[in-house]
């Protein structure tokens, strides 16, 4: 469903936000190792996250990225994805059809409508809080 680079978006996210105390900053290098992504992309994605006021940045010898807690209850799933991906995720048809509507649907408009809705509630109802308890709980993992 999301792309490659939403997939890493999120997992950066996540990341960032789980390391954020305050005044503490995330380096690049760390976040790209942590998330297996390869460094210049992650850079690229970073800085869209940056750009869209998703994650903070801090330039120099103690910069990095970070996450205020503001910020870890104000960015939900949803912010991310638009993003990267935008919202055609969990608007657009599954075949990736222009055309497809209610009037003229494709051969699996009404059952992924289904998986849209679903999906587009869980990412409006899923911000960092949420995650960061999840894997301080120890009920969820980013990397084995």
């Amino acid at each position: 469903m999301f792309s490659k680079t939403c997939k890493y978006a999120i997992k950066g996210t996540i990341y960032i936000a789980s390391k954020s105390k305050e005044g503490t900053y995330v380096g690049l290098k760390d976040v790209a190792n942590n998330i297996d992504s390869p460094e210049a992309f992650t850079a690229k994605i970073l800085q869209k996250l940056v750009k869209d006021n998703l994650v903070s940045s801090i330039k120099g010898r103690n910069g990095g990225f970070s996450l205020s807690n503001e910020q870890k209850e104000k960015v939900y799933l949803i912010d991310v994805v638009r993003c990267i991906d935008g919202p055609q995720t969990y608007e657009g048809c599954g075949l990736g059809l222009s055309q497809c509507s209610e009037e003229k649907p494709c051969p699996i408009h009404f059952e992924f409508k289904e998986v849209r809705t679903k999906l587009k509630h869980m990412l409006e109802n899923t911000n960092m809080v949420i995650l960061l308890e999840k894997l301080e709980r120890g009920e969820t993992f980013l990397r084995l």
